[in-house]
């Protein structure tokens, strides 16, 4: 029986806002108020006290402007003060500005990371500010953000590559690989044996936007010799491998897996030859015990 891929999937949705008043476009002499998008992702981390849900008026006005904001029971499954709750239920836009935050807290403890849950907003404020065709409310949907630990990431985990799918010669698409940690660098592992045997390559992780932790490879890094998958050399007889540019490759702190899109190509003395193609790869963790079981019942 093949390995079974336990995976979450998680939305990533990011919320791009600018704090400049030039971002907003004012309609002509109208003044609209309204949540600065009406649907977007949340990062709930362990150190982080608030995040923000932005409201943005189409005009700036010499005094300050306060609205009420109201939990929406239609279209939330998170419960107030177990999963999040408002730092005010009321939002105030200063004067000479076009924008203020909501200001949200999440209870990290209580949010498991498959966890799919989310709130509904809207602003209480004269009908004659709202935009037509957008709106006064918006969804908001939490996602638990684990703190990045690199040895998450380290030890037994179980490959499985849409390139092995449709080269290997034996047709397994699952190899147990073993994952070291980089002496010299912090955030990077180095994984043994990763398509073939006596070929490692390294993965370089990054952590440092919560809602879209994301992996790279070096170039040139060689997988394998060519023999060994296509029969015969058409370079110099290397497959190497590097990240797909089309694709985004990223890794979930909370469960110890990552989703890769590696690009495999073929040179000969420096020239390229061509591009294999673009093939995806999940790599999850899996504990000694388990890896043990994957080699003895499972020949990996």
């Amino acid at each position: 029986m093949k390995h079974i891929l336990k995976y979450i999937a998680i939305p990533f949705l990011v919320f791009l806002y600018s704090a400049c008043q030039e971002r907003y476009v004012t309609y002509s002499d109208a003044e609209y108020v309204m949540f600065a998008d009406t649907l977007a992702t949340y990062p709930v981390q362990r150190d982080v006290e608030y995040f923000s849900i932005p409201v943005v008026s189409t005009v700036t006005r010499d005094y300050d402007r306060t609205f009420g904001v109201e939990i929406i029971d239609k279209g939330s499954n998170a419960i107030e003060k177990v999963h999040y709750s408002l730092k005010s239920n009321t939002v105030t836009i200063k004067a000479g500005e076009n924008r203020a935050d909501v200001l949200v807290h999440g209870y990290y403890d209580n949010i498991e990371p498959t966890d799919s849950l989310g709130f509904q907003l809207q602003l209480i404020m004269n009908e004659s500010l709202e935009m037509p065709m957008y709106g006064k409310q918006t969804k908001a949907v939490l996602m638990k953000s684990c703190p990045f630990d690199i040895n998450g990431f380290t030890g037994y985990c179980v490959l499985t590559s849409m390139f092995l799918y449709d080269y290997s010669i034996t047709g397994s698409y699952q190899r147990l690989v073993y994952t070291d940690k980089h002496p010299t660098e912090d955030n990077m592992i180095i994984c043994r044996n990763w398509f073939n045997d006596g070929y490692d390559v390294t993965i370089r992780f990054n952590a440092d936007d919560p809602m879209k932790p994301f992996v790279t490879m070096d170039e040139d890094q060689v997988v394998s010799d060519e023999g060994s998958f296509f029969g015969t050399a058409h370079g110099d007889d290397k497959i190497l491998v590097r990240t797909s540019p089309l694709y985004d490759s990223v890794f979930y702190p909370c469960g110890n897996y990552l989703y890769l899109w590696a690009e495999i190509y073929v040179e000969n003395l420096g020239e390229p030859v061509g591009t294999v193609g673009h093939f995806y790869n999940i790599m999850e963790w899996v504990s000694d015990e388990e890896a043990d079981r994957l080699q003895k019942e499972e020949g990996m």
